[in-house]
C-alpha cells in the first residue's frame, strides 16, 4: 500500500500571502509520509521574494520540500514572469523515469499546466503513471483544459496502466468529476468512498470541492482523514490524501 498526498502550496504562504510559512509546510509534509506527492502553485524561483523574505530557502521550494525524504522530484514551468516562475513538482519516493510537462493554458492571464510523471515503482511490473494537475478558474477554460487531460491520457497511458491524477482542479460545480468519471475505469477516491469529492477550499472552513485524487487500474485505494491542524494555517487549500494499492 502507498500512501499519496495532493496540496496547492500557494507559494508557500498562507492565505491572502499573510504569512510565510514553507517551513512549517515542510514538516507537515513529511508527517504525512506520502510516497508520492502532488504539488501545486510551487514556486520554482523569485527574485524579489527570495531577497526580502525572511527564511526564503536557497533552493527552489520543489527541492527545499523534497529534502531528503523524496529523493525523486519533477517540476514543471507553468508560470514564467520578471522575478521567477511557478508551476506543479511531484515528489517521489519511487524512481522517476521520465516526465513531461504540458501547457494547457487559456489565453495569457492564468498558466495551467499538466505535469505527467512515469514512475517504477518495486515489485509492479508496468510503470505507474501519476500526473499533477491545475486547471483554470473559468469553466469555459477548464472544459478545454479537461479534454486535453483526457487526450492526455488516452494518447501516452496505456489502458492497464496504473494511474493516479492529482491536483487542484478548481471545479467548485463539480463538473469536472462528470467528466473524467467518463474515462473508463477512471474514478475518484473519496466520491467511491463516501459517495461525493472532498471539500478542501477555503482551508479555515472547506466548502468547495476543489481538489481531486483520480485512480485507475488501482487494486484498491481509500481516502486518508487528515487533522485540521495544521493544515489550515498552511495554505488557502487542505490537502488531500489517499491510500492506494497497485
Amino acid at each position: 500500500m502507498m500512501r499519496v498526498l495532493t496540496l496547492n502550496t500557494h507559494k508557500g504562504f498562507t492565505a491572502f500571502n499573510r504569512r510565510f510559512v514553507l517551513h512549517d509546510l515542510r514538516e507537515a509534509v513529511r508527517r504525512v509520509g506520502a510516497d508520492v506527492v502532488f504539488l501545486q502553485e510551487v514556486q520554482g524561483e523569485h527574485a524579489a521574494r527570495a531577497a526580502r523574505v525572511r527564511g526564503w530557502p536557497a533552493t527552489p521550494h520543489y527541492e527545499y520540500l523534497a529534502d531528503e525524504l523524496w529523493p525523486e522530484y519533477a517540476y514543471g514551468r507553468n508560470a514564467v514572469y520578471p522575478d521567477g516562475d511557478h508551476g506543479n513538482a511531484v515528489l517521489s519516493k519511487f524512481p522517476i523515469e521520465s516526465y513531461r510537462n504540458h501547457d494547457v493554458s487559456v489565453g495569457t492571464q492564468e498558466a495551467r499546466g499538466l505535469l505527467h510523471c512515469v514512475l517504477r515503482v518495486p515489485g509492479c511490473t508496468q510503470p505507474l503513471h501519476a500526473i499533477c494537475v491545475h486547471l483554470g478558474l473559468r469553466e469555459a477554460h477548464r472544459h478545454g483544459q479537461l479534454e486535453l487531460l483526457r487526450s492526455v491520457i488516452e494518447t501516452e497511458v496505456a489502458a492497464d496502466a496504473a494511474l493516479i491524477v492529482a491536483g487542484d482542479f478548481n471545479d467548485w460545480r463539480n463538473r469536472a468529476h462528470r467528466v473524467l468519471t467518463r474515462c473508463e475505469g477512471l474514478h475518484d477516491v473519496f466520491a467511491a468512498a463516501r459517495g461525493r469529492t472532498a471539500r478542501s477550499f477555503p482551508a479555515r472552513f472547506p466548502l468547495l470541492r476543489l481538489d481531486r485524487i483520480y485512480v485507475r487500474n488501482a487494486a484498491r485505494a481509500l481516502p486518508l482523514m487528515l487533522p485540521a491542524h495544521p493544515w489550515s494555517r498552511l495554505s488557502d487549500h487542505v490537502p488531500l490524501a489517499a491510500e492506494v494499492a497497485l
